[in-house]
């Protein structure tokens, strides 16, 4: 029996009911009361499979989970979650049959592969979706290497369970030396149908936020820096009708944090001998939930991101935005280390564990204390800039606009930046042998990412999908594509079928991905090639965000 950390020891109160819920997930029965068993009996989904060649055939259907010690029914694929996990070859043709055995629509998008439009997976765009009871054929070619995955694009079923890992072999075989590769998938997970999520997030877009000012917080800040210093502070938030905690739309109030489609308790485990180099691909799986990485004891050095090669970066800790993937390599030493996988919001987390046996676990760290948001990631540069109310420009959909952002590449981010230890950033990001594309653009836009969190409501340039109409990218040109995030939370923007290549502040080329995360109060600029003809989806990779507008539909032409 695995040896559990007692939840005392490592969590706030909130979370021990989480923790003690997680006890089933994965078939662990602890013994802890008469129901553990029964509900462990009732887990109907099988450990994600491992697929390889040319051929693949998938099965859309529902399987019971439990994660919470509650049964609900997940949308899966081959009936796991996660959804098998597909090895390719860099070069070859896949054909890919997906069987839709539901009674509604699905999909599947193919993130961060570079294919024709028409395999692309997002209905309404690429085409009309698996309708129930049909089998769609995707076929392309595989032009690429690396660590990406895939899921559906349909409704909320990526939340309830519908996503895999994709792992494709260079066709000159690998560079990258390891002597055990893991893919680690990390997600959330809630026992709450997804149209009730949002129905409350639109009812209160702080529902599920449980890190608010406290009492305590305001007398330790007249204590730090004096009454009248604090009563500022208080005023302006309260100003702006915002919250210094708005870390996360969505908390462990309902969320249980899954590494490999097992909750905390259940241990996932991956076996090494010591001294061997351990390869692990993370991917962020997540429909709404940033995840900060470490292993405690155990340096890790970031040799892919976004599935392309980065010169080799050692780091303590990375933060893994939704829909992003890091590959690090790891040289353990000891006989087991904590993979630990920490929300941005600090109120849950996702864990594993490295060991040279089965059955082995090493110490569980503390969760971290939530960190606010600072004046600059509410105001970006506060030397020369502001924030402003923007409803008179650009209506009730957005509650703010930043009036000079902020254009840095080298902060981890909020909660990251004072902890002593190495946390990976973008600047430190640098595509091997440099990015391949042209270092000029042909034509330059600017786009605003825009919300209003009392409204739950989030859009781009002000405008929701339903009332926007499509950016043109002109065949054959190169676009610099500039963001900037008037909103006070961290927005991971994914542009289908082409890569971004994204700029320094100096203007020179960092590195190539498929997912740029822009941070509060951030600018940011990449260039695009479009080289893809066709009608592509431009869109935050938060789920909710996404459902409640910020999308666009791209048109390249």
């Amino acid at each position: 029996m695995n040896r559990i950390i007692p939840a005392t020891q490592v969590l706030p109160n909130m979370q021990r009911r989480r923790f003690l819920e997680g006890l089933v997930a994965g078939g662990v029965v602890m013994g802890l009361s008469p129901w553990t068993s029964s509900f462990a009996a009732q887990l109907e989904t099988r450990p994600a499979q491992i697929l390889s060649g040319t051929e693949f055939d998938l099965a859309i259907s529902e399987s019971l989970v439990n994660f919470t010690g509650n049964s609900r029914l997940a949308t899966t694929i081959n009936g796991s979650v996660p959804a098998p996990t597909l090895h390719w070859r860099e070069g070859d043709t896949v054909t890919i049959r997906v069987a839709n055995r539901l009674t509604s629509s699905s999909s599947i998008h193919w993130h961060g592969i570079i294919l024709d439009t028409s395999m692309d997976g997002v209905p309404g765009l690429s085409y009309k979706g698996i309708p129930a009871g049909e089998t769609f054929t995707y076929r392309f070619k595989v032009g690429q290497a690396g660590t990406y995955w895939y899921h559906s694009h349909t409704g909320f079923q990526e939340q309830l369970g519908m996503y895999g890992a994709i792992v494709i072999t260079p066709a000159a075989g690998e560079t990258i030396q390891a002597d055990r590769d893991y893919v680690v998938t990390l997600s959330d997970w809630t026992d709450e149908d997804p149209e009730r999520v949002m129905k409350k997030l639109k009812m209160q877009g702080d529902y599920f936020n449980f890190n608010q000012p406290t009492v305590g917080k305001f007398i330790k800040d007249v204590s730090k820096d004096g009454l009248s210093a604090a009563l500022d502070d208080r005023k302006m938030w309260n100003d702006m009708r915002m919250s210094p905690m708005d870390l996360a739309d969505i908390s462990a109030q309902t969320y249980t944090y899954l590494l490999n489609g097992t909750a905390p308790a259940g241990n996932w485990t991956g076996i090494f001998k010591p001294g061997e180099k351990v390869r692990l691909r993370f991917i962020n799986s997540a429909a709404m939930s940033f995840f900060d990485v470490r292993i405690p004891g155990l340096e890790m050095t970031v040799v892919l991101a976004d599935g392309q090669p980065v010169e080799p970066v050692t780091v303590d800790e990375f933060r893994i935005g939704v829909a992003e993937t890091y590959d690090v390599i790891v040289t353990p030493k000891a006989e087991a280390y904590t993979i630990f996988a920490q929300s941005m919001d600090r109120s849950g987390y996702a864990r594993g564990t490295l060991a040279t046996r089965p059955g082995m676990t090493a110490a569980i760290p503390a969760l971290d204390v939530p960190e606010p948001l600072s004046m600059g990631d509410m105001m970006g540069d506060m030397v020369s800039g502001g924030v402003r109310h923007a409803s008179t420009e650009y209506g009730p959909s957005v509650d703010m606009r930043v009036d000079t952002p902020r254009s840095n590449l080298d902060d981890p981010g909020v909660g990251l930046r004072y902890n002593d230890r190495h946390v990976l950033t973008y600047a430190e990001l640098k595509s091997v042998n440099g990015v391949m594309g042209p270092a000029h653009a042909d034509m330059e836009m600017e786009l605003h990412l825009t919300g209003n969190m009392e409204r739950y409501t989030w859009s781009i340039d002000g405008l929701e999908f339903g009332k926007s109409t499509p950016v043109h990218f002109p065949y054959g040109k190169r676009i610099r594509v500039i963001f900037v995030n008037d909103t006070m939370m961290s927005h991971p923007m994914h542009l289908h079928g082409m890569w971004s290549d994204l700029e320094n502040p100096d203007g020179g080329l960092q590195v190539r991905k498929h997912t740029i995360v822009v941070q509060p109060a951030q600018r940011v600029s990449f260039l695009v090639s479009a080289d893809a003809l066709g009608r592509w989806a431009w869109h935050c990779h938060l789920m909710f965000h996404m459902d409640s507008g910020m999308f666009r539909e791209v048109i390249v032409a």
